[in-house]
């Protein structure tokens, strides 16, 4: 896989790729996938968690019985 860095922005890269991959831009790039990885899921989580809180305020359900309707629904699911 290649890419391209533009000349002004070389330093940078070339910086994190010394500290990071002991410059190895390889050993950078694998380092960095697990980086950008849990930085998606904590965004796609946060907006789970604001269409969660917007749910529940849409229908009138307090944030403490959240668990006890969970554990309801669970219930549910498992007799059918």
């Amino acid at each position: 896989m290649g890419f391209s860095v533009l000349a002004e922005d070389r330093p940078v890269p070339d910086e994190l790729v010394d500290y990071f991959g002991d410059g190895n831009r390889s050993a950078y790039l694998r380092a960095t996938y697990r980086v950008m990885k849990t930085i998606m899921l904590a965004e796609q989580l946060r907006d789970l968690q604001a269409y969660g809180q917007r749910r529940t305020a849409e229908l009138g359900i307090e944030p403490a019985d959240v668990p006890d309707r969970v554990r309801e629904f669970l219930k549910g699911k498992d007799g059918a």
